[in-house]
């Protein structure tokens, strides 16, 4: 059954759960339409305050709690997330304006963190035997505890599964929620915050807050033990910064031009159609997303061919069901930073291979996926991230070239790299500086495996998430070591003078056995 514009009423319902409301709202608009889809109040920084005195209470009995009672809520909020799906589809297309299939990723990939969580968290919480500095004369553990409240501040392109990828381990690890999100994708994530609710998780626990970066965001950094952030470079920076000033921890996913390289002995047809989704999955909106490809010479004319042709004959559609390639642009600013680039490519001298056209008949913010070559250093699009539905081809020589090409650049969050021979394509993979490489994908293959980490290298990031680092980052690890009572260990000079020979032939020893 096709989905739906989110109701008013329902988005009306929803704020309801938003905390530190005192500032007059804002309109968000629905990118399907152009029309107000509701109004959205925003927090106050004594609000947010508020928020999170609440959040560190609540915080106390969750952890005290236990891992079992953790692990149980977490995976009845999975159940009904998934029984929710529809729903949280119909809320990610009202306020993304990306396509029902495109949505679905991100209830998908927001389940798997969640069910990861719960299921890991044990390892990383158990208290575990470290080697003693001198074995059997002490006696070493390390045990973790939450770091308290945990900031999160996400962005409008992915609301659920970039919030369920840091909340659920936070959660999972004992932590309260402080998250602000974006006003582009608060419905989303307060229809996902009440099926954990719902779930047995205290309300308290997860505080949601609207506003604006500069100031709430900022509130948000002041009152958190570690911070999450996923957004633009310049923003992560300040938050960066901000952290640092407090001398408390932060990860953060940030902006990226990721490369793309195509190899000699590929099937072209199968490129291109791989090729093509990883460029323009959300309409190009996605960090990790392909702008840049590098086509070797002897397979340029037939990829090149085939991608154009590819990218031409997709579907573009603001429906809410599964007729739809891609989708819309998220609001009016984005419509303009895409546009903007693409002027200034053609101004320059691009080429447009497909696409190039906004499609007002289709909707306010929908332009067409749109290919280019010719593309050079001058262009604002060669070097900066247009986040949009845009993709400059050029043709290499060999791999050397194409890895170079790859690696030149401020940014190095994800890759991918496309071959007939995948021991071929781990090869140049290993050469590529970035975070993430795929093969044979242009971006779900990495992003999609949470029991790996995940997180960008140069500016294109800080931290990790997923996998047992990403449990691991939310916790505090205390080291216990106690004296066996086997050996008194020298307390003054005469004592060391004596045992000095001694504690030397015990290095030797070790080394030679290969004790670490």
């Amino acid at each position: 059954m096709p989905g739906s514009l989110l109701p008013r009423s329902l988005a009306d319902e929803l704020t309801k759960d938003l905390a530190g409301r005192a500032a007059a709202p804002v309109s968000v608009i629905a990118p399907f339409t152009g029309e107000e889809l509701y109004e959205l109040p925003q927090a106050s920084v004594g609000g947010v305050q508020d928020a999170a005195r609440r959040v560190r209470e609540a915080q106390q009995a969750w952890w005290a709690a236990g891992d079992a009672h953790r692990r149980a809520v977490l995976l009845r909020g999975h159940d009904l997330f998934l029984e929710r799906r529809e729903q949280l589809l119909d809320a990610v297309q009202s306020e993304t304006g990306k396509t029902r299939g495109q949505a679905f990723e991100e209830v998908f990939n927001s389940a798997a963190a969640t069910r990861y969580a719960a299921l890991s968290s044990r390892r990383v919480l158990a208290e575990s035997g470290r080697r003693a500095g001198i074995p059997l004369v002490w006696r070493t553990r390390v045990r973790r505890t939450p770091k308290g409240l945990i900031g999160v501040i996400t962005p409008w392109n992915y609301p659920l599964s970039l919030a369920l990828m840091d909340i659920a381990p936070a959660l999972a690890t004992g932590n309260g929620i402080l998250q602000k999100a974006d006003d582009q994708g608060t419905l989303s994530v307060l229809l996902a915050r009440r099926a954990f609710v719902d779930a047995g998780l205290p309300p308290e626990l997860w505080a949601v807050v609207a506003g604006p970066g500069s100031e709430i965001g900022s509130a948000v950094v002041d009152e958190a033990d570690y911070v999450c952030f996923t957004g633009s470079t310049a923003t992560g920076r300040t938050v960066a910064q901000r952290a640092a000033g407090r001398l408390i921890g932060a990860s953060m996913e940030l902006g990226g031009k990721n490369p793309l390289i195509v190899l000699d002995d590929v099937n072209p047809e199968k490129a291109a159609a791989d090729a093509a989704y990883g460029c323009f999955s959300a309409a190009g909106q996605l960090c990790v997303s392909v702008e840049r490809i590098y086509v070797e010479r002897g397979i340029a004319d037939r990829f090149v061919s085939a991608f154009a042709d590819r990218v031409s004959n997709l579907s573009l559609g603001t429906d809410f069901d599964y007729t739809a390639d891609v989708g819309s642009l998220a609001t009016k600013a984005q419509l303009e930073r895409v546009t903007a680039h693409l002027d200034d490519a053609l101004a320059k001298g691009a080429t447009v291979l497909a696409g190039g056209k906004s499609r007002p008949d289709l909707g306010p913010y929908v332009i067409e996926p749109t290919v280019l070559t010719d593309v050079t250093p001058d262009m604002q699009c060669y070097g900066n991230e247009t986040f949009g539905p845009l993709v400059a081809v050029t043709i290499v020589e060999n791999a050397d070239a194409a890895v170079a090409a790859a690696n030149a650049t401020d940014f190095g969050l994800n890759a991918s790299v496309m071959s007939g021979s995948r021991g071929r394509a781990r090869g140049v993979a290993s050469r590529i500086k970035a975070g993430s490489v795929n093969i044979n994908e242009g971006y779900r293959a990495t992003f999609g495996s949470i029991d790996a980490p995940m997180g960008g290298v140069k500016q294109s990031g800080l931290g990790r998430r997923n996998g047992l680092d990403g449990l691991a980052r939310f916790t505090e690890s205390t080291t216990i070591a106690e004296s066996t009572g086997l050996m008194q260990l020298p307390r003054t000079g005469p004592e060391f003078g004596k045992m000095i020979g001694l504690m030397v032939l015990a290095l030797k020893s070790l080394k030679a056995i290969r004790r670490r």
